[in-house]
């Protein structure tokens, strides 16, 4: 065999190698949320576990109800293979059985009990859910921040709030902290309803489940006040918009984004690790910059990052946790009734 032949060779056992190797190349398929969300994981999260991962990730946009809707539609020959979505949702994918167990439970040690799901899910972020305002109409005239729930009844507010319907997940925790604070809980809803029927809905300019318009309705000063989450707040406030967030003397509902490892799963491995991955330290910090909290006790955030999410034990203790295996049994009812009687 002389020198030329035995590089033709050579270069096609490495073609073939390589060609080998990308057929081995699995192609992973997550879902979350879109937006910055979606760009900080394209940008920054999906290329570090690929660097050390055989695999390729494709990013799967959508709101947690439109992935749990996919899920059930895909029965039996599911696309996804880790998805990410709001903590309501996630107790129904638990509950319809889409989720795998999770392995390695050591990767999980560190993971406040707030963000738990048993064992098929885990928090990979923290929001809260409290009282967004215009601390620039609030100086302008005189007023102090609100500092709870109750604060919301204020006559002079009066067609200056705004808040979710309860299609939203901001929604529900309006009503379940005003039912908490009045003596109620998830079982016994009815004080949430009366205090808001009562006190709440006359301040009321607009109820809208759309982040888009409620910051354009911040922005266009039609509203001082709303019932927001702390990540939406910072997402309006890195606009220079002059909004503060506010954690309620009573708590502020606990908001968590939480993984799982679909079921029939094509790349199990792949996908155990890569949840894993979500709550290692250095990915926290990333998801950090989205307004995202730590769920990993262990991560370590600057001062200006830290100031702006869900941190450490202090406000750990200030996050409310749902009871939505509860919430999603009466949802349905609830937002009948709701539609009936508050959004007349």
């Amino acid at each position: 065999m002389n020198n030329k032949t035995s590089i033709c060779v050579a270069f096609a056992l490495m073609l073939a190698g390589g060609h080998a190797m990308a057929q081995q190349q699995k192609i992973l398929y997550v879902g979350g949320s879109g937006g910055s969300v979606q760009k900080l994981f394209q940008e920054k999260i999906i290329p570090a576990f690929e660097a050390t991962h055989p695999v390729k990730i494709s990013y799967v946009p959508g709101i947690s109800s439109e992935l749990v809707a996919k899920l059930q539609a895909q029965r039996g020959r599911q696309e996804l293979n880790v998805v990410m979505v709001d903590d309501g949702p996630m107790y129904q994918a638990l509950q319809y059985g889409f989720c795998e167990p999770l392995s390695n439970p050591a990767a999980y040690a560190d993971i406040y009990d707030t963000a738990r799901f048993g064992p098929n899910a885990i928090g990979i972020g923290l929001i809260a859910t409290g009282i967004a305002y215009n601390k620039a109409t609030f100086d302008k005239n005189g007023w102090a921040a609100p500092k709870s729930w109750n604060d919301l009844t204020d006559a002079k507010y009066k067609q200056r709030l705004t808040a979710s319907s309860l299609s939203g997940t901001y929604g529900v925790h309006t009503l379940l902290m005003f039912a908490r604070i009045n003596g109620g809980s998830e079982t016994n809803i009815e004080p949430g309803f009366d205090a808001i029927g009562k006190k709440v809905a006359p301040n009321v300019l607009s109820w809208s489940s759309s982040p888009a318009k409620l910051a354009e309705m911040f922005q266009n000063r039609d509203v001082d006040v709303a019932v927001w989450g702390s990540s939406r707040t910072l997402a309006l406030k890195n606009t220079g918009f002059p909004v503060e967030f506010v954690y309620p003397a009573e708590g502020a509902a606990a908001l968590v984004t939480a993984a799982c490892v679909v079921v029939q799963n094509n790349a199990p491995e792949a996908s155990q690790a890569f949840v894993q991955f979500l709550v290692t330290p250095q990915v926290q910090q990333w998801l950090a910059s989205e307004g995202w909290g730590p769920t990993n006790s262990k991560t370590k955030l600057a001062d200006d990052v830290a100031k702006n999410v869900p941190y450490g034990p202090d406000d750990i203790k200030k996050l409310v946790k749902v009871d939505w295996q509860v919430v999603n049994q009466k949802r349905a009812e609830w937002t009948n009734r709701w539609n009936r009687t508050i959004e007349r």
